[in-house]
């Protein structure tokens, strides 16, 4: 039988990375937002300041099976830092294909995302979901989760393209 094995993503996995932020963002209805390139995930992820860091969900073929192991998922993190709490990590992206869900693989994600955020000595483990995902938001309830919207009122905000360069004076 097959087991499934979370790790740290490889320069290598670029491209499974990429694949899974495009089904993402079509499953968030979000496609016309994507923007980056497997060049610059390469870039931003695996040099020698890396802007964030990624897990894979990755499918380990039983002795015998002729497949080799299978990227099914991911958890794009970075680490942020609160002026009232310190250190903090921001789960941007989390994404298992759909052909495997409901196995408990983006349970695993998030407890490791959790388990790398204790041991570099965060206090919070931040993220956002799209209100009308249910599934996601009953998910992260279920494990604990906060609901800031509900419980303190927060908004999310972002400036973008000419808006912010309007902002920087350019």
């Amino acid at each position: 039988m097959a087991s499934t094995r979370i790790r740290e993503a490889r320069e290598s996995d670029c491209g499974d990375i990429m694949r899974m932020i495009r089904e993402l963002a079509e499953f968030e209805k979000l496609s016309h937002q994507v923007k980056i390139s497997e060049e610059a995930l390469r870039a931003d992820g695996f040099g020698e300041n890396p802007f964030f860091h990624c897990l894979v969900a990755e499918i380990i073929p039983a002795p015998g099976e002729s497949q080799g192991s299978l990227v099914v998922g991911y958890g794009l993190y970075y680490f942020i830092y609160s002026t009232w709490t310190g250190r903090n990590v921001y789960l941007e992206d989390i994404y298992v294909t759909p052909q495997y869900r409901g196995q408990g693989i983006g349970t695993k994600i998030i407890k490791k995302v959790a388990e790398v955020a204790l041991n570099k000595g965060c206090s919070q483990f931040r993220l956002a979901v799209l209100d009308w995902n249910k599934k996601a938001v009953n998910l992260y309830k279920f494990l604990g989760a906060q609901d800031l919207t509900e419980s303190e009122g927060w908004l999310s905000f972002r400036f973008e393209g000419e808006a912010m360069r309007e902002l920087a004076g350019r």
